[in-house]
């Protein structure tokens, strides 16, 4: 498992978990889960300025 950490200074800390199977972007109580191929197409929309 990956895991990074999305905080700034005195913000909430938000985090993405990647693992084989799916990945997990959020904080606590408060999570998306993707599979991975849907977290390829979300990266590849962004890496294409398509988001």
């Amino acid at each position: 498992m990956k895991i990074v950490s999305l905080c700034s200074a005195g913000s909430c800390c938000p985090v993405v978990k990647i693992t084989d199977e799916r990945v997990e972007i959020g904080e606590r109580d408060n999570t998306c889960v993707l599979t991975r191929e849907q977290w390829d197409t979300l990266k590849g929309k962004i890496l294409n300025k398509e988001l």
